[in-house]
């Protein structure tokens, strides 16, 4: 998901009331949604591949494990050194003004920053398991890509649904309305209950492209992936394989209708020159341990080989440039 969903999900979290359990609650809630995706230094910063890196060992159970505490020790070495430069109080500080306590100053609690922290954090690897992108969650024991199929990786219902409970909760906080808490609480259960639906409409998708591919081709599919179209969260773009033969079909959940986008196609990953350009090219062979869905295209002339390589997910002509690579091999491969 985008970093506005995971700040959203931190903030209401925040909101339902975790944000007065210590001082910096708030900000080792949203913080803590975001720090997952420190992973994207990683090509800037050390030359590694990005989409192999992105979503894997900051995503999975190793990172999770440890980049919490890491976080909370920093929030604290920051309410030190803020202490002792003055008022803690400040307005300016933008940490002290979410989390300010009734009682005067704020006091941290570590045992609770640490938790919080370690919640905040949950929220990332949870909320980008639910689109066809996935995560590594066993990283760094396993490379394995675990997908939910469930959101868009911009859902703008989940940023409704969380913003105006975040809105309405703060709104009666300043009016010191005992209840401030309860918008928040709201909007998370039903932002909850959304996914969950958006799952089980996944899964009938699933379903009934299995059902579809049986009967209409005789191919009884080994791979099938449910991807949600933006705002048209009741529709479904489905990707399904079978060995290399690759077909799509639709699923309109409000009128009930699944059609097949086009005949199933051939993958080629069995060409021989994919291998080939793999083993040459440090990048495609990171690219085809991400991708779930590659296609490929291999185009043979009399001195070289051009092999383009793209991932069945990203086809739109919007966003198949930047899944997909290029590299030229020699020789009629």
């Amino acid at each position: 998901m985008d970093n506005f969903t995971h700040s959203l999900a931190g903030w209401a979290l925040g909101q339902a009331g975790l944000k007065r359990k210590t001082g910096l609650g708030m900000a080792a809630l949203i913080l803590g949604a975001n720090m997952p995706d420190i992973d994207v230094v990683l090509e800037p910063l050390f030359g590694l591949p990005s989409i192999q890196y992105h979503r894997g060992f900051t995503h999975g159970v190793g990172g999770v494990a440890i980049m919490p505490f890491l976080l909370a020790c920093l929030l604290l070495a920051l309410d030190r050194w803020q202490g002792k430069q003055g008022d803690r109080s400040a307005e300016a500080r933008w940490w002290q003004q979410w989390n300010r306590r009734p009682l005067g100053r704020d006091t941290v609690r570590f045992g609770w920053l640490v938790a919080l922290c370690y919640i905040g954090t949950l929220t990332h690897p949870a909320l980008d398991f639910m689109n066809t992108y996935g995560i590594q969650l066993l990283a760094p024991f396993s490379e394995r890509w675990f997908h939910g199929d469930t959101l868009f990786i911009i859902d703008v219902w989940v940023w409704s649904i969380l913003a105006f409970s975040i809105w309405l909760s703060r709104r009666w906080e300043k009016r010191k309305r005992t209840e401030w808490r309860r918008p928040a609480i709201v909007g998370l259960c039903a932002a909850l209950v959304y996914i969950c639906a958006n799952g089980l409409l996944s899964l009938k998708a699933e379903h009934a492209t299995r059902a579809l591919a049986q009967g209409f081709y005789g191919i009884s599919p080994d791979f099938v992936m449910a991807g949600e179209v933006p705002i048209a969260f009741w529709r479904r773009e489905i990707i399904w394989r079978r060995g290399t033969t690759l077909g799509r079909t639709s699923y309109d959940a409000l009128s009930g209708r699944m059609t097949a986008d086009e005949t199933p196609t051939d993958t080629n990953m069995a060409d021989p020159a994919v291998a080939e350009a793999a083993r040459q090219d440090r990048q495609l062979a990171a690219f085809l341990n991400w991708s779930l869905v590659p296609v490929a295209r291999a185009e043979r002339g009399p001195n070289e080989t051009l092999v383009k390589v793209g991932d069945a997910r990203f086809s739109d002509a919007r966003t198949a440039s930047g899944f997909s690579r290029t590299v030229r091999i020699a020789g009629d491969q």
